[in-house]
């Protein structure tokens, strides 16, 4: 009988363990449905309200060709401290070799103690499908034509 393909495929991704992720536990699934990986801070840092910083995780990582890493917030943060990752979903590329950080900024209205051995983020693993430029004179017509920003519905229209 031949074998079920896994559901969940994965691959291996060589991770080098920096010195200051000492006592840290690697990204990993929460649940065996989980898409992201929990990421934990290796630092303390405070954010103001309004405030930026890129956090270390203490882990640079090998992503295989053909793959990125995609960093995306955790709803929990984002819902309760308004704790978010700006540039959504942040990219990690294959041929990217620091350490791996996480820009975290603070929507909320208080100040946000991030602390070392927190989860600040999910990582997604990703294949990549590259595109080339076919250069044409005219595109093809379609019912949305050159409509943008809110033009297939749910605009209200000002005035009368």
């Amino acid at each position: 009988m031949p074998s079920t393909p896994s559901p969940n495929p994965s691959i291996p991704i060589p991770v080098k363990r920096l010195p200051h992720f000492e006592g840290l536990e690697l990204p990993a699934y929460a649940t065996d449905g989980a898409a992201g990986m929990d990421v934990l801070a290796a630092e303390d840092v405070t954010l103001a309200p309004g405030a930026r910083h890129a956090v270390a995780t203490g882990i640079a990582v090998a992503i295989p060709h053909g793959f990125e890493i995609q960093v995306r917030p955790r709803s929990g943060l984002a819902l309760k401290h308004g704790i978010t990752v700006p540039n959504t979903p942040g990219t990690i590329d294959s041929d990217y070799r620091g350490e791996v950080k996480v820009i975290l900024i603070n929507h909320g209205v208080e100040a946000f103690d991030v602390r070392r051995g927190d989860r600040i983020a999910q990582l997604v693993v990703a294949q990549v499908t590259k595109g080339t430029w076919l250069k044409v004179d005219e595109l093809d017509e379609t019912q949305r034509g050159e409509g943008g920003f809110g033009s297939t519905g749910g605009v209200v229209a000002l005035g009368n």
